[in-house]
């Protein structure tokens, strides 16, 4: 039999062939959608974590994740430190250095793996698993460049630094340089069709060449000035990037 005028009435949803379908039948639709609605909402989390980020007064291996975050819109704590500050917090980190990201309280550190995780919680880390593991691949790429160009940074001899500097600009940045324009794709992407954290990362690591030696090292190189563009069109890069601290590195 049909449900009574009332119940019908108050039927949020549109019954098909309602002469089918009966009071009780009808109820127990109901609660069975009301018991989906508050499992799913069950699931969600109820509130955003919290993000604590602490690094040193610079750029360096920490703009990353402060780049990303601000591409995301994610609210977190900028945390600089340094001397004893640093000296005290060393033990207490898992592998005595920084960027460390402290997630709910969770601490983490390499500057790759929070870049990583910052980058799935923004949705930039890649559509795919294939997408996922490009990107992985150009981000190793840029961080195969680090260990010859820290040494330039640390360097104290004036005349040894500049025959590094002069070492990296001309014989092993060119190749490298090379090789990711051919990767990069002519609309300025790494990674398919919109912007991931590899272009946010080769951003970040031009930005601190610039800084270690300085020079237009991508001129003439039209796919990769397209990604350097692509990022800093980004709205809440480019707020960052307006906004942020000066910093000696």
């Amino acid at each position: 039999p049909n449900p009574p005028i009332s119940a019908r009435r108050s039927m949020p949803f549109k019954v098909t062939k309602p002469e089918y379908l009966s009071v009780r039948k009808y109820f127990r639709c109901a609660t069975s959608r009301v018991n989906f609605l508050k499992d799913s909402l069950d699931s969600y989390p109820e509130k955003m974590p919290s993000y604590k980020l602490t690094y040193f007064n610079g750029r360096g291996r920490g703009e990353l994740a402060r780049l990303l975050f601000a591409a995301g819109g994610i609210e977190y704590e900028d945390v600089r430190v340094a001397g004893e500050q640093w000296q005290e917090l060393k033990p207490k980190t898992p592998f005595g250095q920084l960027p460390i990201l402290e997630v709910d309280g969770t601490m983490i550190c390499q500057g790759m793996a929070i870049g990583r995780l910052i980058a799935k919680a923004v949705g930039l880390a890649g559509k795919t698993d294939l997408e996922a593991a490009r990107a992985d691949m150009i981000i190793d790429g840029c961080d195969d460049l680090l260990p010859k160009l820290f040494p330039i940074f640390g360097e104290k001899d004036e005349n040894k630094k500049a025959e590094l500097k002069k070492e990296f600009a001309e014989k092993t940045l060119p190749p490298a340089l090379d090789h990711f324009e051919k990767l990069a794709s002519a609309e300025g992407y790494f990674v398919g069709k919109s912007l991931t954290w590899a272009d946010v990362n080769f951003f970040a690591f031009m930005g601190l060449l610039g800084v270690v030696v300085p020079g237009d090292h991508i001129k003439g190189k039209v796919n990769l000035n397209k990604v350097m563009g692509n990022v800093t069109s980004n709205a809440g890069i480019a707020k960052w990037l307006k906004e942020r601290p000066e910093t000696e590195f």
